[in-house]
């Protein structure tokens, strides 16, 4: 199958009929053929036959295919050592965040995945066609830290740049476009690549280490064949290690049996609520998405439908199926992670007390093979098993469903992993053991040996479950084998922990805090376990959304992450689960005011598996996290933290201090196309419009200056904007001018994003467990009516991403406000006076004004910001003045 709708030479492309290309990219488009891709494509190949003339060897591909992400790059050009990955946005004038993030995801899945791109030069490339020349950081885009900023008229010239600084060995191209691609696709990604029709070869890896999810996938079609052939009643059970892929296997098989036009239904179920939400979401928003490019728009509730029959609770089933005795209509039940079904116990007290079922005497394993055992004919059931992934009280583990079947339904076809009977993580019963060994068939097949959630090393869950053994030895061996592919560190500092990882992350790999939910006094560091979060925001909003994984504010615990992934992660190790003098894993839990020791075995099971959950849940690298003790507070000495700490470090993970840690400060993407204001001429005729504006009426609403006539950092001050928040809010909270109302408004999130640009409130109440000094905010809180407040530290003043505009507008309202209070005069006159002051402000610099109107003007402006409004006699002077002034050196 071909890569690219279209791929040529550059000499051939350049030579090609224009209609010709297009006919051969509307032939391989599978959507509606819309006149906006038309015209884009149109585009696209005119501005490449011009920028490439220049080249007489290369490559060029249209639409190339990234089959992880279910999407297409625009181009991609490979010249002598060096593959350009190009993102077109034709009739932009600027360079958009989301499409710089675009163009960098399609390279970093190329440089991960694809075999001929693993040890390739690769460079992104956005073209904005009709935005201005940017001065792009070389450095910056060889590390994938960001894109090339490309119009339609530079393009080549940059192409030719980076080509003659290379001097590798050149690509043979048709070697790299046939090489292979092997990818390994989040369960997100994957649930949504099943759900569109690709099969699990197309999303898997294919190399040896994870060629069994295939086999995987052919034994149990085999089996379900099979029972509907002849008319039986089985059941599967398949193993893995963490990130092996048996969810992606379940859903695959869910998928590929979904053939309603035979009568067979099947159906993915889960307990784990926050994975059934997030890929429900997920499917649902990409289905919405999709229908939109085939032309047959769906709303997001119909969207919903399709995909929560597709995916549902496992309670959900359990109780509609309690209300009726008949067969459910799915002929194939697929169960993730089925070792956390219930026991007797605790399905019994559920029942009798939430469901009012007195007389309900059975484990959900068996009630749910009872269910399906209502079918007369055939059926399947598959369940997931994650080997020491128990995490909660009531968990049943695989002892549960062997048992129902032993005691009441030993007439099934039983199809289990060969590890069940080899590794005691698994079953640990013996009786249990030798009676699914005499009434079972075991299926190598059935389980998934390697990794796939972390790409970058397949021996990860090998290297935690040493870590938690405290072998220190293999644990030491295994991590000189992972640490250059995926990077581990352990910290001291919160900040620099999540600096690590806004490092690290590229594009939109996504970044997350995650923290035991035994972990109660992790909350001095501003890390609540308590603290609920909405799973499918936190895991597929994006780095805008204050509630998504990104902003590293609030923290997923075991619960809310076990079945999914993110890229890097910090995990914040709590004093519920520590290494002891003794060299022992001491186990506690945080009852009231203190701690209590863990006896119970079952309990400590549970705890490890917490921590097991936790540390695998990165695919390309984590930081750990772990505090510093106290010894003035009894709930977090020294010695819950410091043995933990040092075996870490033991082991050889490296230690990152401010010593040696730099966070790169990374840049705000977008850059906007603005109206050129350098020369003196220019500024005189903008000021002098401003000035005959002011004059003639007053204006109805100061606040409604368009950006490209907000004055640029250059122009306002030589006091830097941090240092001027700082002194401005000092001395409105000195002079009482934040009235209640505006105080409030101040510590909302939403308010201070729409009105300063900020990412976090502009003011912070301190608690009284806060230090003076805290993350994103000057260090010491101010003092206003009563309660204490830090000022938020994060602003910027540069060409693409300038605060002080903002800011000002909003201080020239509260300024306003005080002056109407003090001298009742009519408002537009404070208005006109302060845009005076600011249009004066941003052209004072370029324009030699006479001494004496400047002095004037100086005297005016001290008043103004004393707060006092000139009179308006005096003011119509002063700006007549000026006026006639201007007029005479246009003349």
């Amino acid at each position: 199958m071909k890569r690219a709708y279209y791929s040529n030479s550059i000499k051939n492309f350049i030579k090609d009929d224009n209609s010709k290309i297009l006919g051969e990219l509307s032939l391989h488009h599978t959507h509606a053929l819309e006149e906006l891709q038309r015209n884009a494509w149109i585009a696209q190949i005119e501005i490449l036959k011009d920028q490439l003339k220049e080249f007489p060897n290369g490559q060029v591909y249209f639409e190339f295919a990234i089959p992880r992400m279910g999407k297409r790059v625009d181009n991609i050009v490979i010249v002598n050592d060096v593959i350009f990955i190009l993102e077109f946005k034709v009739g932009d004038n600027e360079y958009g965040n989301h499409a710089i993030e675009q163009v960098i995801d399609y390279t970093l899945d190329l440089k991960n995945f694809h075999e001929g791109s693993h040890h390739s030069k690769l460079i992104p490339v956005l073209i904005s066609t009709n935005a201005s020349k940017f001065e792009n950081e070389q450095t910056y885009i060889d590390d994938l830290l960001t894109a090339a900023r490309i119009n339609k008229e530079n393009l080549g010239e940059y192409l030719k740049h980076v080509a003659e600084q290379s001097n590798g060995e050149n690509i043979n191209w048709l070697e790299w476009e046939t090489s292979i691609y092997k990818p390994t696709p989040t369960i997100i990604e994957a649930a949504q690549a099943l759900y569109k029709g690709h099969n699990v070869q197309e999303i898997s890896r294919s190399d040896a280490g994870a060629i069994n999810l295939t086999k995987t996938a052919d034994c149990l079609n085999n089996v379900v064949e099979f029972s509907k052939t002849n008319n039986k009643i089985a059941i599967c059970f398949v193993t893995g290690v963490p990130g092996a892929g048996k969810t992606l296997a379940g859903l695959n098989i869910a998928n590929e049996r979904m053939k309603s036009d035979e009568d067979e239904h099947a159906v993915f179920l889960s307990g784990n609520g926050p994975l059934v939400e997030v890929l429900r979401e997920a499917l649902t928003r990409d289905e919405v998405a999709t229908s939109k490019l085939n032309g047959k728009p769906l709303t997001k509730k119909q969207a919903a439908i399709k995909a929560n029959s597709f995916i549902q609770n496992i309670h959900h089933f359990r109780d509609d199926n309690l209300i009726s005795e008949k067969a459910p209509v799915e002929k194939v039940v697929v169960f993730d992670e089925a070792q956390r079904a219930w026991t007797k116990e605790k399905a019994s007290s559920f029942m009798k007390i939430k469901k009012g079922k007195a007389d309900f005497n059975m484990s959900e394993p068996e009630f749910l093979i009872d269910v399906m055992n209502r079918h007369k004919d055939w059926c399947v059931i598959i369940c997931l098993i994650g080997g020491g992934q128990e995490i909660n009280t009531g968990e049943a583990g695989l002892e549960e469903w062997v048992l129902a079947l032993k005691e009441h339904y030993s007439e099934w076809d039983i199809h289990y992993s060969n590890l069940i009977i080899e590794d005691k993580n698994y079953l640990r019963d013996q009786s249990l053991i030798k009676w699914l060994n005499d009434n079972g068939e075991s299926e190598k097949d059935l389980h998934l040996a390697v990794s796939v959630r972390s790409f970058r090393s397949e021996q990860l869950s090998n290297f935690v479950h040493k870590l938690l053994e405290l072998d220190t030895v293999a644990t030491k061996s295994l991590f000189e084998k992972i640490k250059n592919e995926y990077p581990i560190v352990v910290t001291r500092d919160l900040d620099i922990a999540k600096g690590w990882l806004r490092n690290q992350a590229k594009g939109s790999e996504r970044i997350g805090l995650v923290g035991s939910s035994g972990a109660r006094r992790l909350r001095p560091h501003s890390i609540d376990v308590k603290n609920e979060i909405s799973p499918s925001d936190w895991f597929l909003n994006d780095e805008n959304d204050i509630r998504s994984s990104y902003f590293l504010e609030v923290v997923a615990t075991e619960f809310d992450i076990q079945g999914l992934e993110i890229d890097w992660v910090c995990l914040a190790w709590g004093a519920n689960f520590h290494i002891n003098s003794y060299n022992e894993w001491n186990y506690q839990k945080f009852s009231g005011t203190k701690w209590q020791s863990i006896n119970q075995e079952v309990t400590k099971q549970y705890l490890i598996n917490t921590y097991r959950v936790l540390l695998t849940r990165a695919r390309q690298g984590m930081v750990l996290f772990i505090p510093e003790g106290s010894e003035l507070d009894h709930t977090r000495l020294n010695e819950f933290y410091n043995g933990t700490y040092e075996y870490l470090k033991e082991i050889g993970i490296q230690e990152l201090t401010k010593e040696n840690f730099i966070e790169i400060k990374k840049e705000k993407y977008v850059v906007k196309t603005k109206t050129k204001t350098s020369t003196k001429q220019k500024n005189i005729n903008s000021l002098d419009k401003e000035l005959h504006y002011s004059i003639q009426e007053p204006k109805p609403n100061l606040f409604s200056t368009k950006v490209h006539n907000t004055p640029s950092s250059k122009n306002l001050s030589t006091e830097k904007i941090g240092k001027f928040v700082k002194r401005k809010m000092h001395e409105l909270i000195e002079n009482d001018l934040i009235d209640n109302n505006e105080l409030i408004k101040l510590q909302n999130l939403d308010y201070c994003i729409n009105t300063f640009h900020l990412r976090y409130p502009l003011l912070k109440k301190k608690l009284s467990t806060d230090p003076e000094n805290i993350l994103r905010y000057w260090k010491g809180s101010l003092n206003i009516r009563g309660n204490r407040y830090f000022i938020c530290s994060e602003w910027y003043e540069q060409p693409d991403n300038n605060d002080r505009p903002y800011f000002e507008k909003w201080l020239n309202k509260i300024i306003i406000k005080h002056v109407n209070k003090k001298n009742p005069l009519d408002l537009t006159i404070a208005e006109n006076q302060i845009e005076f002051a600011r249009n004066y402000a941003m052209y004072k610099d370029s324009i030699d004004l006479p001494k004496e109107v400047n002095d004037q003007i100086d005297d005016f402006i001290n008043d103004y910001n004393k707060g006092f409004t000139t009179n308006q006699e005096t003011y119509n002077s002063i700006l007549e003045c000026i006026h006639q002034f201007i007029r005479s050196l246009k003349a």
